[in-house]
């Protein structure tokens, strides 16, 4: 089964309102500006998210490489004109540069090579944007078993606080077990080392539920020009 093929076949799994990434969204609002005029979407799925950004922004683009997964984001999203939903790849999509205020993206980019897809994603921002990434993380770096047991323990008690059962659906357990096989997670010290590179400054966090994000903000543009000066003084 292709990835567009996997997608288009989660997209269509029942809803169960709350699941390991969406227990970071007010995470990821926070680092947010209040008020945005352009925010971007990347791997949008079926624009949960997308509308969160929606309440904070004039326009919003959202990308998602599965038609089945825009579809159903388009179809739960009638009362937001503002958002643009858009059935592409985005490792092959071009942006204009300094685009976008906010550049966010949820599980999506351990599917796509990291460091690039950072370089490009931040060349989109404008001066004082804000990049923000929360993506799946692999544990095997000595200590971090401890984020397993804990993550383990914490799954269990904010599924029965928000679902009221332990587990989901077997139809989701399988489909998800299925995506999951085909993943290739980052471990967190190989996040820390790429941001290290591309985003000098970023703040990189290992959270609970197997999770890891990523907050940069884009030098303002007094800071580029100044820093711009200083390297030409050195050369």
């Amino acid at each position: 089964m292709s990835l567009i093929e996997d997608f288009n076949r989660i997209a269509n799994l029942p809803e169960e309102g709350w699941d390991h990434n969406s227990q970071y969204h007010g995470y990821l609002l926070r680092q947010l500006p209040r008020k945005m005029n352009l925010a971007l979407d990347v791997g949008c799925g079926t624009g949960r998210f997308s509308r969160l950004l929606a309440e904070r922004a004039e326009s919003v683009v959202a990308v998602d490489i599965s038609p089945e997964m825009i579809r159903i984001a388009r179809q739960r999203s009638t009362g937001y004109r503002n958002i643009d939903y858009i059935v592409a790849d985005i490792s092959k999509r071009h942006y204009a540069e300094e685009s976008f205020d906010a550049v966010v993206s949820i599980a999506a980019l351990h599917h796509l090579p990291l460091r690039p897809m950072l370089k490009a994603l931040s060349g989109t921002l404008k001066p004082g944007g804000v990049l923000a990434v929360l993506d799946l993380v692999r544990s095997e770096e000595t200590g971090l078993r401890l984020w397993d047991a804990m993550g383990v323990t914490a799954n269990f008690i904010l599924r029965l606080a928000h679902l009221g059962r332990l587990s989901g659906s077997p139809e989701v357990q399988e489909a998800w077990e299925a995506h999951g096989r085909s993943d290739r997670l980052l471990s967190i010290n190989e996040v820390r080392d790429t941001c290290r590179d591309v985003l000098p400054g970023a703040l990189v966090r290992r959270h609970i539920l197997w999770r890891y994000s990523i907050v940069w903000h884009k030098p303002p543009l007094a800071q580029i020009r100044l820093e711009t000066a200083r390297q030409e003084t050195i050369g």
